[in-house]
């Protein structure tokens, strides 16, 4: 991957990823070719951060009724898991989760 723009392509919102913040583990989902030392660097050049580990998954599609009786399928992604250097955090992030609900 030549950009860290095309190498990370989204954060990943949701209750768990919110969980992990509070360890210092971000997740994101990642292009597919990805490998961990892209990941990393990727991370660290977009957010000014240390990345101390890089867990991937690839999530598989799953199989959808799609109208009547056929059957689709919804596209597969990789997602990565990244842990920061303790006492670090992504500003981001943090303006998000402390934003209240209304």
């Amino acid at each position: 991957m030549n950009s860290a723009y095309g190498v990370i392509i989204r954060p990943i919102v949701s209750e768990r990823s919110y969980d992990l913040m509070e360890q210092g583990k971000y997740t994101f989902e990642v292009a597919k070719t990805a490998c961990k030392e892209e990941i990393a660097s990727a991370v660290e050049k977009l957010f000014g951060v240390h990345v101390v580990k890089v867990n991937t998954i690839n999530v598989s599609g799953k199989a959808k009724r799609v109208r009547y009786s056929t059957m689709g399928k919804t596209r597969s992604w990789k997602k990565a898991i990244v842990t920061l250097a303790p006492g670090e955090q992504i500003e981001i992030f943090a303006q998000q989760a402390a934003a209240p609900v209304e």
